[in-house]
């Protein structure tokens, strides 16, 4: 086994601006999808509310107020030691209503801010075109439903391009792209339980990426474009074959997005499904082509738990709350969340994806969330997600050394406390830095290194030999 990852691996951690920054009316910013979503927890889920209700909490509102707090955030992550910082740009702040002719130079200055503060560190950014944050403005045009979508999104894009030229050279089009089947508003702002509907909006962020990846090496050359994969990866439930052919349902209902990203065309299984059940693609002369000419540089995706499949698991994927299989894996523990902890499956992950694309591959989000505690002298021992993050490391490396998966590098989910996407909580913490602020945006801001923090600016350093 070698002795080290790769040379020039991009070690890091991962956020989602609605997550993060906070000061969601400041700078001229508009409201996104995230912006209406109110807080929820593991009983109780976020509901969407039509606008701002003046009595509800929106916990992307307040976040942790990275917009004030950037150049001590960004300071902490290069003490870190990151290589890079995936991060994303809050389309809102830079289109309010996402169908404007000009840009908001507000939103533009604050990136140049951010990216600025990156290279003082020597972070390379890792940039998110779309992280959840679809423009509330699009809604009266039925957002991703709608074919003219795809030329806002690329004006945006254009404009993000070309001002951060020299900046920034790592893009992903689309966070988790697909959670369209799994939560839509999320995805795109796109309200139905419609698979006619959620497939048309799918159909249209691809040909989005397509023509964006195609922009962005016309605009610089240097420019790598990836896909993001919500990493749903399953096991059947027994080797009974109904249980085994439900599995291999369930993962093509997933993975058909990496597919049409990776491959740039729609898979037959797909196809025939969409024959079967009567959708209809809005193809126009010319799709097809655009769609194989913009493939993606590199496959990127969080990894967090697996999922078992079996007969009884519905593929009917409805609400926000997602993915529901109906059963658990019995030789795994959970997360204070119920999420099943399985680090060797990132290995089988990573083999995954790479004997079916065989493009480089980027796992950008992987960590635990759990309730941590300030000790009186003001100290957060966190040895659960040391080891969380340790042992999934460790099968990375196995990918890497022992299969030759070529990995181009790991930003962790996530440096610092944020809001979680799937709650709206604050106490899910998932960071290596503790940010006083409670689950109604109340407390101090106050940034504190926790145990795992130290740990992992080593394993850093030591370019993933040092783990204990």
């Amino acid at each position: 086994m070698n002795k080290t990852f790769p040379n020039g691996f991009l070690w890091g951690g991962a956020t989602a601006a609605n997550q993060f920054e906070g000061a969601y009316n400041e700078g001229s910013k508009g409201l996104s999808t995230a912006d209406v979503m109110t807080a929820g927890s593991h009983d109780v889920p976020r509901e969407i509310t039509d606008g701002i209700v003046k009595e509800r909490y929106y916990p992307s509102h307040v976040a942790v107020d990275h917009y004030h707090h950037f150049e001590e955030d960004i300071e902490l992550f290069g003490e870190l030691g990151f290589k890079c910082y995936r991060m994303s740009i809050n389309w809102t702040r830079i289109f309010p209503q996402g169908d404007e002719e000009q840009a908001n130079e507000e939103g533009l200055r604050f990136y140049d801010e951010i990216f600025e503060a990156c290279k003082k560190h020597g972070i390379e950014p890792l940039v998110t075109l779309s992280h959840f944050e679809t423009p509330m403005g699009l809604l009266k045009y039925g957002s991703w439903t709608n074919r003219k979508v795809v030329n806002f999104y690329l004006r945006y894009c254009e404009t993000v391009f070309n001002r951060y030229k020299g900046k920034v050279k790592y893009w992903i089009s689309f966070n988790e792209i697909n959670v369209m089947s799994t939560k839509p508003w999320m995805a795109g702002g796109v309200n139905s339980d419609d698979e006619q509907v959620r497939m048309t909006a799918a159909f249209h962020q691809f040909l989005a990426s397509a023509k964006a990846v195609q922009m962005a090496h016309r605009i610089d050359p240097d420019n790598k474009v990836g896909m993001m994969y919500a990493g749903h990866f399953s096991y059947p439930n027994s080797p009974d074959p109904e249980d085994v052919q439900a599995n291999d349902d369930f993962m093509h209902k997933m993975l058909f997005y990496c597919d049409v990203q990776c491959r740039g065309y729609y898979p037959d299984y797909k196809l025939k499904e969409f024959e079967r059940v009567g959708i209809v693609l809005p193809f126009k002369e010319g799709d097809k082509e655009e769609l194989l000419r913009g493939k993606v540089d590199f496959l990127s995706y969080s990894y967090y738990l697996t999922h078992v499949v079996g007969k009884e698991t519905s593929l009917a994927m409805k609400g926000l709350n997602g993915v529901k299989t109906g059963y658990n894996n019995p030789y795994l523990p959970t997360t204070e969340w119920g999420w099943a902890i399985n680090p060797m499956g990132l290995r089988h992950s990573l083999n995954v994806l790479y004997d079916r694309y065989q493009i480089p591959l980027m796992i950008v989000e992987n960590g635990i969330g759990a309730v941590d505690h300030v000790e009186e002298d003001g100290t957060v021992h966190d040895v659960y997600r040391i080891d969380y993050l340790r042992e999934h490391i460790k099968e990375m490396k196995k990918a890497i050394d022992l299969d030759g998966v070529p990995v181009m590098g790991y930003t962790m989910w996530s440096p610092i406390d944020i809001i979680s996407a799937s709650t709206g909580e604050m106490k899910k913490r998932y960071g290596l830095i503790y940010v006083d602020i409670n689950d109604q945006g109340e407390g101090t801001f106050k940034r504190i290194r926790k145990d795992s923090f130290y740990w992992y600016k080593k394993v850093i350093l030591s370019n993933g030999e040092h783990l204990e």
